[in-house]
């Protein structure tokens, strides 16, 4: 897409900001109302309306469909691929297609496997041909994909790199660890949202014909529970099954019917709202602040930015479209077995002032401009001063500021005067 808008010339900042933003939000649309006809021919119009309506109203759905995140196109390829799975009683099955669309996504995030195992394994049980189902569909397309996936990262990555990382030395471990257990508190919980007592009503209610999804959402829990690094994200891809329940949950209820869909709707809404709009807003308000900086590089070519943050806290030249030269904290695992060690985030943590010094011995290689948050400023602020830093701008970032993140994020210029 970004390539696309090139040979166009119409690779503006802007244009690479929301055109892809905008094209994953209509294919999660799109994902949402085959999952409403999937409902439709496999259940009662009443569970795939309320079903429609859940998925609609999800809170982690609207905070999550619009982002280029892999784990957004893992879900709107699971839910495409399940509208053509020979579910019991479906209407809508088509191997080619459901088989296409699963290879498609794990070749996107492999770890879409883990939720197409239980389906894959009850689709080779139930089906009557089990050669024809293996020889004539299964191998074809998962040899082409597996072609088409090594070769792709082979060219871009290395040899076998992407297993040998992500596999065999457990890469994502490195940025954080969570007890075995916080999928089922936690995690899951907070996706599914208010839809929790729905949820668990809904489940009481599955027949034998629901049994596979419910499989399904557990064996990835637990299967992702095994793993060290969890987040919200991951189980991303076992809402839309969720919401099949909340449905069903719905679609039963008489008295509390109406009461249950304005509750839900306004308990989604809030959240939705708050994390959509104004929690951790900061770090894409603080690029439109640094955008104004491309104008003035092409005049002056002193201009250098210097963020210290901690890592992956803005998008940087996603967000910027110009040739000015940034330096940030970086964060990256040991590759080499090293037991010893620190990454350079976090040596800069344990002593800021020492790092800066060591960094910037003379005037001469000091930054123009420092971007940080507000909760590093007390630390470093006689380096700032003794440089000649000024406060140029100051930016919400959230309500909740927790670890080395602060409320606000700060831009510091250098040899100026305060302007915010």
């Amino acid at each position: 897409m970004y390539k696309l808008l090139h040979l166009m010339n119409y690779d503006t900042v802007y244009l690479l900001m929301f055109v892809p933003r905008v094209f994953q939000a209509l294919l999660a649309a799109y994902a949402d109302v085959k999952l409403y006809n999937l409902i439709l021919h496999w259940d009662t119009p009443a569970v795939a309306k309320w079903t429609y309506f859940c998925q609609l109203c999800s809170w982690f759905t609207w905070f999550c469909c619009s982002r280029t995140l892999t784990n957004t196109m893992e879900t709107v390829l699971t839910t495409l691929a399940l509208c053509f799975y020979p579910l019991p009683g479906s209407k809508t099955y088509n191997s080619w297609k459901y088989l296409s669309l699963v290879s498609l996504a794990v070749i996107v995030r492999p770890t879409a496997l883990i939720v197409w195992l239980p389906l894959l394994f009850y689709h080779f049980c139930v089906e009557q041909n089990k050669l024809k189902l293996v020889v004539q569909r299964c191998f074809p397309i998962a040899a082409l994909a597996l072609g088409v996936s090594t070769l792709i990262d082979s060219v871009f990555y290395g040899k076998w790199n992407f297993l040998k990382f992500n596999v065999l030395h457990n890469v994502a471990a490195f940025y954080g660890a969570h007890p075995w257990h916080w999928y089922f508190t936690q995690g899951l919980p907070v996706v599914i949202g208010p839809h929790l007592p729905l949820f668990l009503h809904g489940c009481s209610l599955a027949t034998k014909k629901h049994r596979i999804l419910l499989i399904t959402i557990l064996w990835t829990t637990a299967v992702y529970s095994l793993l060290a690094h969890k987040e919200f994200r991951f189980v991303y891809p076992v809402l839309p099954f969720c919401m099949i329940f909340c449905g069903m949950s719905l679609a039963k209820l008489q008295t509390w019917r109406k009461p249950a869909a304005a509750a839900l709707l306004l308990f989604n809404l809030i959240p939705a709202l708050y994390t959509g709009l104004i929690h951790q807003r900061g770090s894409l308000d603080v690029m439109h602040d640094l955008r104004q900086l491309c104008d003035a590089s092409d005049t002056q070519n002193s201009t250098e930015l210097l963020f210290l943050m901690p890592c992956h806290s803005t998008p940087l030249y996603s967000h910027l479209h110009c040739p000015l030269t940034l330096r940030f904290l970086e964060c990256p695992p040991d590759l080499t077995g090293n037991e010893e060690y620190v990454d350079e985030a976090d040596v800069f943590f344990s002593n800021p002032l020492h790092w800066l010094q060591t960094s910037f011995p003379s005037q001469s290689t000091l930054p123009s401009h420092i971007v940080l948050f507000d909760a590093l400023e007390k630390d470093i602020a006689s380096f700032l001063e003794e440089n000649r830093f000024a406060k140029q701008a100051e930016i919400f970032h959230t309500h909740f500021p927790e670890g080395r993140l602060g409320r606000n994020i700060l831009i510091y210029t250098r040899g100026s005067e305060t302007t915010n």
